[in-house]
């Protein structure tokens, strides 16, 4: 099966040669071509190119794209889509004045979400994230992370994690799994968090990693939730296990959790609304992606990363969804990209760059998404007719995309 794009307008984020990540000054360039052409075979990028030098291809479905643009489809690295019911309760109180801590203190929360969870089938379950999966997949995100954290019982964490499996097995997207049984601690464990941790470490690792149902492990390293000792302890089981590091992280206070991360050679700390100069300082000439999640600042009306003065300091960013139902029940990757160019003050090009191939890396599949390179996974986005690849950021509240290919397939 040959597809073969012709008259693109320009053809966004070329990578000829192999990159793990951009950072700095590097995050300002954005590689492209103009007047080009794009040539998928069996679900992979084959050829590309300037459309002066594009080769006859015989048996190939030509799709004329001219005045639009292609681009890789957006690596979402944070979300937390497999969940039930909603949170529009909570949504109203905190426009009636209540902070998330507070919602929190009143049994609202992670803690609500949880009770929800635990009362779901799941079938129900993997119904309700099916239809949230094909939204994203629909607004354009091409790859995605989706972690569990929001069952806090051993039946409710392995019910999470089995229909993210599911969903990997059933969609053409690209999906990494991580396991954040360390999200909240529950209430039946208020007064023995160290027993909680327990289980997770004693109970629940060994059968995730019998059933291979994780890529990652993550905790919520924040005051109220688990301390820089309980990341570590997380942290060390789970890479015994074979887990890869990731934190949630800085969202409300900085309390070392970033240098735990680096120590534990985390492949992202995410959150980091609060960054100190010693959390920017520890991160240089690490392989630990910073990744930025600016709809959950937009939502709960945070600060948002400190982007500019991270960037200036020579480290990478990625951007994230967060999606999830009490802080951004959105995953529209267009708006983060979006959102992170109004709000954090970073260019179109930062943002593209952040929102594939460095949210590629933090998900461990920069080999194989991110980026149009020969090879890689044809995962893309055609734009609608736009001026400039500028324009999707500037548009902030309209799609930009026509269509979205994932393994060369419109979807």
């Amino acid at each position: 099966m040959k597809t073969l794009f012709k008259n693109i307008k320009e053809l966004i984020q070329v990578r000829t040669e192999p990159v793990l990540f951009v950072a700095g000054n590097d995050m300002k360039t954005l590689p492209t071509i103009k007047n080009a052409y794009l040539l998928v075979e069996n679900g992979l990028i084959s050829d590309f190119g300037s459309m002066a030098n594009c080769p006859p291809i015989s048996n190939a479905k030509i799709i004329d794209a001219s005045g639009k643009m292609i681009l890789p489809a957006w690596c979402d690295s944070h979300t937390h889509i497999v969940y039930a019911g909603n949170r529009e309760g909570e949504f109203v109180d905190r426009i009636n004045g209540l902070s998330y801590e507070e919602i929190a203190n009143r049994g609202g929360g992670i803690l609500n979400t949880a009770k929800k969870l635990q009362e779901t089938s799941e079938e129900d379950l993997y119904q309700q994230s099916k239809v949230r999966l094909k939204e994203i997949m629909q607004l354009g995100t091409g790859a995605v992370e989706i972690k569990s954290g929001y069952g806090l019982t051993l039946e409710a964490e392995l019910k999470m994690l089995r229909v993210i499996k599911r969903l990997k097995e059933n969609f053409p997207i690209e999906i990494k799994a991580t396991f954040l049984g360390a999200h909240a601690i529950p209430s039946n464990f208020k007064n023995n968090k160290q027993g909680y941790l327990e289980l997770l470490v004693n109970e629940v690792l060994p059968i995730i990693s019998t059933e291979k149902l994780a890529d990652f492990i993550d905790i919520f390293c924040e005051k109220g939730y688990f301390t820089v000792e309980d990341t570590e302890y997380i942290l060390a089981a789970g890479k015994q296990y074979g887990l890869i590091p990731k934190i949630h992280v800085n969202q409300f206070n900085s309390i070392g959790g970033v240098q735990a991360g680096v120590k534990y050679q985390a492949l992202s700390v995410d959150h980091l609304e609060v960054m100190t100069n010693e959390d920017i300082e520890i991160l240089k000439a690490t392989l630990t992606m910073p990744v930025a999640l600016p709809s959950c600042s937009y939502f709960l009306s945070i600060p948002y990363t400190p982007a500019r003065k991270m960037i200036a300091a020579g480290l990478p960013l990625a951007l994230a969804s967060d999606y999830n139902p009490g802080s951004t029940p959105s995953g529209n990757m267009n708006f983060v990209v979006a959102t992170a160019c109004i709000k954090m003050k970073i260019t179109p090009e930062e943002a593209i760059n952040a929102a594939t191939i460095n949210g590629a890396y933090a998900m461990g599949l920069e080999h194989e998404v991110g980026s149009i390179s020969k090879g890689k996974i044809a995962n893309l986005l055609l734009t609608k007719t736009i001026p400039s690849y500028g324009f999707i950021p500037y548009s902030f509240g309209n799609s930009q995309i026509e269509k979205v290919f994932l393994k060369g397939i419109e979807i």
